[in-house]
């Protein structure tokens, strides 16, 4: 992947983790294949570690060793004088099998990278599905020199693989990246979860910030080709008992279907949630007919351009200037109407119902 587009979405990624409530966070997951011994043999999912240099598009073969101490690799291979780099010079490299637990993964792979491991393989400790190994808030001191990959196996894979090592078997490991790009076309795909709320605090300002100096960047990127980016909202539906409810009814639009919390957390002045699920409604057409015309980029400037001329502060947070900046862009108004469709209907709305799918 070439480098404008990494950079473009590590600064999404950034956003993302600044409110998990409005980000869905995705394990990143690679293939293990075990070639050897006969009765393991076999292709395993495992997750890739967030930090490291994981060899995207690619494959790393290697021969899997246990130490027989410091098997949690919290303190350098040094003081046990042991050793993971090939006896041989040119021969296939070593990954280290580790057990999870008393200290940061990084300080695992950091330790496991200075005795010549070529690659880490943390089994976890328990039965759960994966999960990233991230940068720790503290002991960040090695994550920017760490360069070999790190990947999570589950404990049931794990254990056997432990057994194995243990009883000096041959066992050889594949590691695979070439799955874990979805479209290996040299162009990062990203998710942007929003929302056209402004009157939220310092997380709406925060979020607008992000906008305003990301937009030059997320265009140019877009339009020659490095990124295909998707924008989202989050809804929630009213439970059916509660539909006829003044709640439900100030919050939400398609009886109940589609709601978001009141702005002023009021229910008696300013605008309600369902303004804002209609605005965010908006926003989702502007992507979707201005994507349509081979333009996905528009969607910041309209983005952009509502947030500064129809702010909830001044009253113009309506479907009537949300109009205007529309037109403003050239896009066609008449099609972004169909598309939002209407809030009063009792049906589904198709493009909201796919928002609400993609939450899950």
């Amino acid at each position: 992947m070439r480098g404008p587009a990494w950079r473009a979405l590590l600064l999404v990624v950034a956003l993302a983790v600044v409110d998990l409530g409005t980000a869905r966070f995705v394990v990143e997951k690679n293939s293990l294949q075990v070639t050897s011994p006969d009765e393991l043999k076999g292709k395993y999912e495992c997750a890739i570690g967030n930090f490291g240099v994981p060899q995207y598009g690619g494959t790393l073969h290697g021969w899997v060793q246990y130490p027989k101490s410091n098997r949690k690799a919290c303190q350098s291979f040094d003081q046990f004088d042991i050793s993971f780099k090939p006896k041989a010079a040119g021969g296939r490299p070593n990954f280290v099998l580790l057990d999870r637990g008393d200290c940061f993964f990084t300080t695992k792979a950091w330790n496991a990278q200075n005795a010549g491991a070529a690659a880490v393989l943390v089994v976890d400790d328990k039965d759960e599905p994966l999960i990233t190994m991230d940068n720790p808030e503290e002991g960040k001191e090695h994550v920017e020199n760490i360069t070999i990959p790190s990947v999570l196996i589950k404990k049931e894979l794990g254990d056997k693989l432990k057994k194995s090592a243990e009883n000096a078997d041959m066992l050889s490991v594949l590691l695979d990246w070439r799955e874990s790009l979805p479209h290996p076309d040299e162009r990062v795909e990203y998710e942007f979860w929003t929302n056209s709320n402004d009157e939220c605090g310092s997380k709406c300002d925060m979020q607008m910030d992000f906008v305003r100096s990301f937009r030059g960047t997320a265009q140019v990127l877009e339009k020659k080709g490095y990124t295909q980016f998707v924008p989202h909202y989050i809804t929630w539906y009213c439970p059916e008992t509660f539909v006829s409810s003044k709640q439900c009814k100030s919050q939400c639009i398609n009886h109940g279907r589609y709601c978001a919390p009141d702005p002023e957390q009021d229910f008696s002045e300013g605008y309600d949630g369902k303004d804002v699920v209609v605005q965010n409604l908006h926003q989702i057409c502007v992507f979707k007919i201005a994507n349509e015309t081979g333009k996905p980029w528009l969607w910041w400037d309209y983005v952009h351009d509502f947030a500064l001329r129809c702010p909830m502060k001044d009253k113009k947070y309506t479907p009537e200037c949300a109009h205007d900046v529309i037109k403003s862009l050239g896009l066609d108004l008449e099609k972004i109407n169909k598309c939002v469709g209407d809030p009063d209907a009792n049906e589904d709305n198709e493009i909201l119902k796919a928002e609400q799918d993609a939450q899950v």
